[in-house]
């Protein structure tokens, strides 16, 4: 078995070879590319993920969180999030949504359906999930009123669904 984790994540094998190591207790060192600006606000976002115990899981699916001009998007092949300036911005929603894109992530090397209504679903859920975790383990006050600021929004939008 390969010890390395695939450099890309696209075909059956480099999917099943990632999946096995993960499975296996295999973690990503993450790394942070962009301006300090950017790094300084991740860095920030994976403190608040470490204080809510979601560490584990989040450096099993993502390698890398890449500053862009684009949107923020999830590109699976690469395990990595591709994150504007705005994502990062609010720590907060900035953790929450690189949980969301790790459940992605999961579901994906999972081979299970990870796109569509359903899916987005889920991984809002996951997203409501880890916001709840860390206002309750939170001792800052800014932080507990910003989870109970986004779970009102997040609440308030599940009515579209």
């Amino acid at each position: 078995m390969h010890t390395a984790f695939p450099t890309r994540v696209y075909t059956e094998e480099e999917v099943k070879r990632a999946n096995d190591l993960i499975n296996n207790g295999y973690r990503h060192h993450l790394r942070v590319e962009g301006s300090q600006h950017f790094q300084q606000k991740v860095k920030r976002a994976t403190e608040l993920i470490k204080a809510a115990g979601y560490w584990n899981f989040f450096t099993a699916y993502i390698r890398t969180i890449k500053e862009t001009d684009g949107l923020t998007m999830l590109h699976n092949a690469s395990a990595a999030i591709w994150a504007n300036s705005y994502a990062v911005a609010n720590p907060v929603d900035a953790a929450s949504i690189f949980i969301q894109k790790a459940a992605r992530m999961q579901k994906y090397l999972q081979l299970q359906h990870y796109y569509s209504g359903e899916a987005e679903k889920r991984s809002v859920q996951k997203r409501i999930d880890f916001l709840e975790t860390l206002r309750s383990k939170s001792q800052e006050k800014e932080v507990v009123e910003e989870c109970e600021r986004l779970l009102r929004f997040w609440r308030e939008s599940s009515l579209v669904y």
